[in-house]
């Protein structure tokens, strides 16, 4: 009778929490009490565990950062008010790609699939230039692809790109992944920083380039209430396709037409199965004697630092490290271990991958004096090309740092997103703040990168060597300059 008892009770509280989940509105307004405590308990973190929290910021600074936005919780708010109005603007103040907010997997779970109401255009962000790549309203004859915006609601494109940053993490000053980000949404991060209109007042460059306005109405997606059946498609009428690997969204290899060259997509040291995929697409290089390698890590954003070091060996000329110093403050994550995500895992894995030095740090030694040699099996030999833009971030970065300068190995694109100096990473846990259950990634040790006495300690992103920057006209015609350029490079040579 007890068993039941206790049985029950479980059986109870196990359908009260998930009554609770389903019925999750992001419209739920927390007290400024809760809000305080999870806001005090995030800045106890990470003043204690982050390993570069005064690296581009002043501590004085950071703590007057931490003042300001704990004394802007005045009133209730929402989670998403909540990440938005306060930690992500302060949060961006750190300066460090990887220690960002992401919302509670209550909000990840009620948000899958929905449609909200929003700025209408997508847009190509570079420097203070808006040029229109979408348009949510079919109906609309102005904004067609290339139209150039100069103003949204009286706020001017460079004015508005700035603020917009104000609340978008970065590596140091390596402002050029932000540029991206905008480029792929436009309309959710004009959403959440400026609020919605119910119109906007666009300002814009005509067809004969005059300055013009217009007014915009806010998109509202329409709600399909009415489900039409579909027809039943007969067996024998279907073709089967052939399904493409999964892995190749991760990653792909293709030689050209031409035979001159080959081109290897890495868009992530993370996922792919990609230590075989690199055995086999070096051995075909090889066997097939093709000359040149375009590596286009233009959408890499990082992942495994063995990975990117195993795609080092194959193509490097040189001997190399990954880094001339990685190092916490902290051995552990005592006493705040119940807060983030690995907890006791990450705890053990700190024990035994660092050591204390000299300096007080705790040091990861095998990183800091391992030298790896270039592979001698299937070794890459001709000539290589790496395209860069703002999203080749974090290992990826680590990868341009050990071959830029080497003799035949060319970046060719924009800056990386990722710090040439060096970043934040190694172990990237969420905290989980209690109450609204908001996460904050904190990395747990700091890297700086090899050879970075030869290297501006600017806070800028790894620079090519040779620069292409957004193109209007490739814009227009939905070209690929950077690898156009490459190629042209290439078939001139031959």
């Amino acid at each position: 009778m007890k068993l039941f008892k206790v049985t029950l009770v479980i059986t109870l509280l196990i359908g009260a929490s998930s009554c609770v989940s389903t019925q999750y509105s992001p419209a739920r307004k927390y007290a400024p009490k809760d809000l305080q405590e999870d806001f005090v308990l995030l800045r106890h973190i990470l003043e204690s565990k982050h390993p570069a929290l005064y690296w581009y910021t002043s501590q004085d600074s950071m703590n007057a950062y931490f003042d300001h936005y704990y004394h802007s919780i005045q009133d209730s708010m929402t989670e998403p008010q909540f990440a938005w109005q306060v930690l992500a603007p302060l949060t961006s103040k750190i300066r460090c790609g990887h220690t960002s907010v992401s919302f509670s997997k209550r909000y990840v779970k009620w948000v899958k699939d929905k449609k909200f109401p929003s700025f209408p255009l997508f847009a190509k962000v570079w420097n203070d230039t808006l040029a229109v790549i979408g348009n949510l309203d079919k109906n609309d004859s102005i904004f067609k692809r290339g139209t150039l915006i100069t103003a949204i609601n009286g706020v001017p494109n460079k004015e508005l790109i700035a603020h917009i940053f104000n609340y978008l993490p970065q590596d140091g000053y390596a402002s050029n992944v932000n540029y991206i980000r905008l480029s792929n949404n436009l309309p959710y991060y004009h959403r959440n920083i400026y609020g919605l209109s119910k119109k906007y007042e666009v300002d814009y460059i005509d067809s004969l380039g005059r300055e013009a306005h217009a007014e915009l109405k806010l998109f509202e997606p329409v709600k399909d209430s009415t489900k039409k059946e579909k027809a039943p498609i007969k067996k024998e009428k279907v073709k089967k396709q052939k399904k493409q690997p999964r892995e190749n969204q991760y990653r792909n290899f293709k030689i050209d037409s031409s035979k001159q060259y080959a081109l290897l997509t890495v868009n992530t040291f993370a996922k792919g199965r990609l230590r075989s995929f690199f055995r086999t697409s070096f051995k075909t290089l090889q066997e097939q004697n093709i000359p040149n390698l375009v590596i286009d890590l233009r959408s890499n954003g990082g992942g495994r630092i063995g990975l990117s070091t195993l795609l080092s060996k194959y193509v490097s000329r040189l001997p190399f490290r990954v880094s001339d110093s990685v190092y916490s403050p902290v051995k552990c994550l005592h006493p705040f271990t119940r807060y983030i995500s690995g907890k006791m895992i990450n705890n053990i894995e700190m024990f035994f991958i660092s050591k204390k030095h000299a300096d007080g740090k705790y040091h990861l030694g095998y990183l800091e004096r391992k030298m790896y040699q270039p592979k001698s099996n299937n070794h890459f030999n001709g000539k290589v090309f790496i395209i860069t833009g703002g999203l080749t971030f974090s290992a990826a970065a680590l990868f341009c740092n050990d071959l830029k300068g080497q003799p035949g190995i060319t970046l060719v694109g924009e800056e990386t997103g990722g710090g040439w100096y060096g970043n934040n990473g190694i172990l990237i846990p969420d905290i989980t703040l209690p109450h609204t259950g908001l996460r904050v990634r904190i990395p747990l040790y700091k890297l700086i990168q090899y050879q970075h006495n030869l290297v501006p300690q600017r806070g800028i992103g790894i620079m090519p060597d040779i620069y292409i920057p957004p193109d209007y006209e490739a814009l227009l015609h939905a070209k690929d300059k950077k690898m156009e350029i490459i190629r042209q490079l290439i078939l001139k040579k031959e």
